[in-house]
């Protein structure tokens, strides 16, 4: 019975309890799902992302977020949380160590259309974005620092966190002769060996052999003794690199790109398919059950019988390039669902916003994402290699092919190209890397041919050394301003950039102070008739004239050098990384060292389209009396990359990089590869 002290409730004292809760509840969830402050900067700068999982593999991010009506014209109020992250997400080192990377199903449930992401106005504030990215790379290079190896013990328990997996057979003596050539060992710089090589975990090991000993162009390795039947220049200086290391190498077959361009491009459900067979195959066998040795291989294949067991490539020529490219990208990817273009004739559409996953306030602060371009869909428009390379002949087959560079859908093993293991003078620059930073002369200079495909009357202005140049020219941008003449082939900088001269409407005469800009040949048509001389063009002599060519020994005495994209990727980088300038890298492709570089500590990174061009060269060198300039910020990041590049980009890092690469490489052509590795150390 209840007491009379506590009478049943009318449904108004009720109400008047329950509206409260709901909404103090109400006001909860708002606020708990409040998105963060876009402007908040993140505490990740590394240069690089997992780098054993592509835009062609498996772990993706979702672009679900509606579409613009053309690839060119992006969404006007998207949602944003921009914040500077260029950091390797994926290889977090706080996770359990048994922990797999996620992987995507091979046939995801149908996206809706994309939109890219509209970049964030900086905040009205004294420090410039650039100065929380310099200080975000610092904490970055020394969290990198911080993870190397100085013992055998240390290296092998790194690559087994990281890996997953035992290290191959050799791995001691690979450790060995990284200590005797004073190499800096950290387990991060070796990510690209296993960005090429994981998916082929999921091709027969047989296969894998077959492949390589039956394709055309190949060194052979047995016994100890590398040798190749090719006189192929670049097959030459890379036998030469591996006669150096060829003592500490089990038999193999290295098939090689003999194109400057990359060849490969798997369909991503493929490579994801072969990513899933990889990360199945991830584990530590037992160690008495652990085979500490490779298997021997025949004799080498002859020419006459090479064709004999391979896989019938079905090489492509298909152009635009693009549309080879984007199927290595997630079918949920604004490249695979934005329309691809059908003419490049007018002025190309720049579309920054789909920049905006790899930058914060308008600046690079991912340099390995801003290499990808399956968020980009723009830049179809806007690279020579996807508009028209000056050679197609493309595969969707997984074959173990090694070259020197690619881009982020492209299936090749990357070796240290062969200018940089052979030193010419041309790329390196020689014995004279610049004199000291005050001794400098003038601020930026590029020289170099209008390259990156084969342009013609109907495309150049959507070659990329094409617009960077016409963005250097002072009289070009006056016209610009002045609406006189609108640019052909770039656009003026955004507002986002605040820049000074461009609210004078002296945008032109700022450039021309500090610019030293030109082509050296406009690398015509060849099929133009009449045939042209002297580097000119018909079709685009109204718009360049040629200038002389500058060794980069003289360069090296200007203190910003930009470097461009041709057909592939620059030979001049690593000269540019040695010398006492500031290398202002923009970039599509991939190479072998990427891992072991930061952005804004060791070089500066620009975006594809160049819109951050003018906001890079105000924030290191100001705008007369009313924007401070950042000499010092540029003197140590060029001090800073010359003196990591001559600790971690030698030759002798190649040997290292090379030597760690084949013999994953033996492991994956091994038939017993699940239970071959080295666990010497577990024995002990």
């Amino acid at each position: 019975m209840r007491s009379p002290a506590f009478p049943p409730r009318r449904p108004s004292h009720l109400v008047r309890y329950i509206f409260p809760a709901v909404l103090l509840l109400g006001l909860f969830y708002y606020l708990s799902n409040r998105p963060l402050d876009p402007q908040a900067p993140n505490t990740r700068l590394t240069s690089g992302h997992d780098p054993s999982i592509s835009s062609s593999s498996s772990s993706t991010p979702s672009y679900n977020q509606g579409a613009p009506d053309v690839v060119n014209q992006p969404a006007k109020d998207p949602s944003s949380n921009q914040k500077p992250v260029h950091g390797n997400p994926e290889y977090d080192e706080d996770e359990d160590e048994d922990e797999d990377e996620p992987v995507h199903d091979a046939k995801p449930e149908p996206a809706q259309p994309v939109s890219p992401v509209s970049p964030v106005p900086p905040k009205t504030t004294t420090i410039h974005p650039i100065d929380e990215l310099i200080d975000l790379a610092e904490k970055d290079f020394k969290d990198l620092l911080a993870k190397e190896s100085k013992t055998l013990a240390d290296a092998a328990r790194a690559y087994r966190k990281r890996r997953g997996r035992h290290p191959p057979p050799g791995f001691d003596k690979w450790f060995e002769f990284a200590k005797e050539n004073n190499a800096v060992v950290v387990e991060d710089f070796f990510d690209q060996v296993y960005h090429d090589l994981n998916p082929f975990w999921g091709v027969d090991a047989a296969t894998i052999r077959d492949e390589a000993a039956g394709y055309e162009m190949v060194i052979n390795i047995r016994n100890g003794n590398a040798s190749a039947e090719s006189d192929w220049f670049w097959t030459q200086i890379w036998l030469n690199m591996i006669q150096t290391i060829e003592h500490l190498l089990p038999d193999m077959d290295i098939a090689l790109n003999a194109m400057d361009e990359p060849r490969l491009v798997v369909p991503w459900e493929d490579i994801n398919a072969y990513m899933k067979k990889e990360k199945q195959s991830r584990i530590l066998s037992p160690v008495k059950n652990t085979i500490g040795e490779f298997q021997k291989l025949p004799a080498p294949v002859k020419s006459e019988q090479k064709s004999v067991h391979i896989v019938d490539k079905e090489w492509e020529n298909t152009n635009p390039y693009w549309l080879i490219a984007r199927r290595g990208c997630p079918p949920d990817s604004p490249a695979r669902k934005q329309p691809a273009l059908t003419s490049f004739d007018n002025t190309p559409n720049f579309s920054p916003s789909w920049a905006t996953p790899h930058q914060y306030q308008g600046y690079v602060s991912n340099s390995t994402l801003s290499s990808e371009f399956c968020h980009q869909p723009d830049l179809q428009g806007l690279e020579g290699i996807f508009i028209r390379p000056l050679t197609t002949s493309a595969s969707k087959v997984l074959f173990p092919m090694f070259g020197g560079s690619k881009l982020a859908t492209n299936n090749e093993i990357l070796l240290p190209a062969p200018m940089y293991w052979n030193e010419e003078e041309r790329f390196t620059g020689g014995d004279d890397h610049g004199p000291s930073w005050d001794s400098k002369v003038d601020p930026v200079i590029w020289r170099g041919v209008a390259t990156g495909g084969r342009n013609n009357e109907t495309n150049w202005k959507g070659f990329q050394r094409h617009r960077f140049v016409s963005m250097n020219n002072g009289t070009k941008l006056a016209l610009a301003e002045e609406g006189t003449e609108p640019p052909v082939n770039f656009e003026l900088p955004s507002a986002i950039y605040n820049l000074a001269a461009q609210k004078e409407k002296r945008l032109g005469p700022w450039v021309s102070q500090w610019s030293d800009v030109g082509f050296t040949d406009l690398f015509c048509d060849p099929d133009v008739e009449p045939k042209q001389e002297d580097g000119k063009c018909v079709y685009t002599d109204e718009h360049y004239e040629t200038v002389l060519g500058q060794k980069l020994a003289v360069q090296f005495y200007y203190k910003y050098l930009p470097d461009i994209d041709g057909n592939s990727f620059s030979g001049r980088y690593l000269g540019f990384l040695r010398s006492t300038s500031v290398p202002v890298k923009s970039t599509l492709w991939r190479e072998w060292h990427d891992s072991r570089l930061v952005a804004w500590k060791h070089f500066v990174p620009m975006d594809n389209r160049f819109d951050d061009y003018y906001g890079i060269m105000e924030y290191f060198l100001g705008y007369e009396d009313t924007v401070p300039g950042h000499d010092e910020a540029a003197e140590k990041i060029a001090m800073d990359g010359k003196a990591w590049a001559e600790k971690v980009l030698r030759k002798e890092d190649m040997q290292v990089y090379v030597l760690r690469l084949l013999l994953e490489y033996a492991r994956l052509g091994d038939d017993r590869r699940e239970t071959v590795g080295w666990v010497d150390d577990l024995l002990t």
